[in-house]
């Protein structure tokens, strides 16, 4: 996770991020950053205290990284069969956003990864995918799912399955507007036993069924959420294991009261959720908790 120093709204994603809202005056934009540190710092220390290892990279003020408190979106890391650990870096939207990258090869170079697939010169072509953000991951079963968006291509798709190994399902989700929804991971979340999707934002009936059927398939049991839930961050959920082996639903205070009781009883069969508070980096970034967290 990275803490941020300058967490702001981002100019460049704006235009197809239909989550971010801008703040009214320079005075309301210091506030929101204040706030952002705090809420951080406090998501943090939720997780710790639940059991779960992480690691804090500190952001610098230059280059200006305004959206570098959502890492998952510039690189993703794998383990194979026999153990060799896999590190991918990923083609990124806007320019700004390509910074943060080169910050955390600060970190990633000094780790021991048996391989690197670098996706990077995509951009050049301006074609894109977007870590996590872009790729919901169903690791059990080597299956990717992901919508169709500027920041999703599927020709960087293609070339990511075949790095990887994986099977993957790409299809089209729109907002109430028609605008496609910018990333995969406010649409849906597949844990171990759960998948939670908003299924009405997947306009073409035969693709919402062909979702449906591969996460049946794979021993999903679907949760649907409406759009009013998405845009509540309902769909931006990850499922982590702590050091107890207890797995947890990681989502933000506000996903959790958007969701209805008997939502909530579904999910607590299988995991224990846990809910930072995190809304003024929602409001302002367009992200959420799920977007926050880079898994090692």
């Amino acid at each position: 996770m990275v803490r941020p120093v300058r967490f702001a709204f981002n100019e460049e994603t704006a235009g197809n991020n239909a989550f971010q809202q801008k703040s009214e005056s320079a005075e309301a934009a210091l506030a929101v950053q204040r706030q952002a540190v705090a809420e951080f710092d406090a998501y943090v220390q939720l997780l710790r205290d639940n059991g779960i290892t992480v690691d804090v990279l500190q952001d610098t003020p230059e280059p200006f990284t305004p959206d570098s408190i959502f890492p998952n979106n510039c690189f993703s890391t794998h383990v194979d069969e026999d153990g060799r650990r896999t590190l991918v870096l990923y083609p990124m939207f806007a320019h700004n956003r390509r910074l943060e990258r080169d910050k955390l090869r600060v970190l990633l170079d000094k780790m021991p990864f048996d391989r690197v697939v670098d996706l990077t010169p995509w951009e050049q072509k301006g074609k894109y995918l977007e870590g996590t953000g872009s790729l919901i991951l169903d690791r059990e079963h080597h299956m990717a799912y992901a919508c169709r968006s500027p920041r999703t291509h599927d020709e960087v798709m293609a070339a990511w399955a075949r790095e990887l190994g994986y099977d993957y399902f790409l299809f089209n989700s729109e907002d109430e507007q028609g605008m496609a929804v910018y990333h995969t991971n406010v649409v849906m979340h597949v844990g171990t036993r759960f998948a939670v999707v908003c299924m009405e934002s997947i306009k073409d009936l035969e693709q919402r069924a062909t979702l449906c059927r591969l996460l049946e398939d794979n021993g999903k049991e679907v949760v649907d959420i409406s759009f009013g839930q998405m845009h509540q961050f309902a769909g931006n959920m990850l499922e982590l294991r702590n050091d107890r082996g207890e797995k947890l639903l990681v989502m933000s205070a506000t996903a959790r009261r958007s969701l209805t009781p008997e939502q909530v009883q579904t999910l607590e069969q299988d995991v224990r959720i846990v809910a930072p508070d995190i809304s003024a980096i929602e409001t302002a970034g367009g992200g959420s908790a799920r977007c926050m967290i880079a898994e090692m």
